[in-house]
């Protein structure tokens, strides 16, 4: 469960930033360069070039920058986030460039989907909730046979921390401040046993780092910060 004092205060923080989600350049603006990586990974995840035909569900979906890109490559994307501001961006976002997403707002913990997917995109939410086990148990049960779960998140150790919340949220300001809570960030190696504990496989786990000298974001070995990891039914 969500602790609800927290979950207030997030919905209060991103309804105020809601229009700034496709300004390339605004609050958002470290969500748009590493919107290619995180579609990269998806296709690497699936080890093909197109979505075309693939049914995408993509938790907490923000003002839409993944949904779209989703869409885009072909996939029927379905799009979820608590935010009323955030869908509405994204509903107006897509129709103004002729796409067709299925945008839901509600509680991500508490909605009952009646479909299941080829694959769930959970970019930077379980770091977001009070239980994510739970939520990870939950949905899976809308995965499609030979599914798949995409997950980006925040290793839990003193360089994460430093990174994240004093240099990403205080001074570059790349994040809003006040938006992760270091204590509920996931190290690979629990979320690994708990995926295993559960008869899931896990696999494909890569990091993702900033490179000052060129300014751009890359995929890497190197897991201390930012992690991506694919969950499958086995």
């Amino acid at each position: 469960m969500i602790n609800i004092k927290s979950k207030n205060q997030e919905y209060e923080q991103f309804s105020k930033l809601a229009n700034d989600w496709w300004d390339e350049n605004g609050k958002f603006k470290v969500l748009h360069q590493i919107r290619p990586l995180r579609i990269e990974y998806i296709l690497n995840s699936v080890d093909k070039d197109t979505l075309s035909g693939l049914d995408i569900l993509d938790v907490g979906c923000g003002g839409g920058l993944v949904s779209e890109s989703l869409a885009n490559l072909g996939a029927n994307v379905t799009a979820i986030d608590f935010v009323e501001n955030n869908i509405k961006i994204a509903k107006k976002h897509s129709q103004k460039n002729k796409l067709k997403i299925n945008y839901i707002c509600s509680d991500i913990e508490n909605y009952n989907f009646s479909k299941k997917y080829d694959l769930i995109v959970l970019f930077e939410i379980l770091e977001h909730l009070e239980n994510w086990q739970r939520f990870i148990y939950k949905i899976k049960n809308n995965l499609k046979k030979n599914g798949k779960m995409i997950i980006s998140t925040i290793n839990r150790n003193t360089l994460s921390k430093i990174a994240t919340i004093y240099i990403g949220e205080k001074i570059l300001k790349w994040i809003p401040e006040g938006t992760h809570d270091f204590n509920k960030y996931i190290k690979p190696e629990e979320l690994q046993e708990y995926v295993l504990e559960n008869k899931l496989k896990f696999s494909k786990l890569k990091g993702y780092i900033f490179n000052p000298i060129d300014l751009s974001w890359h995929l890497s070995k190197n897991t201390s910060i930012n992690y991506f990891c694919t969950i499958k039914i086995n």
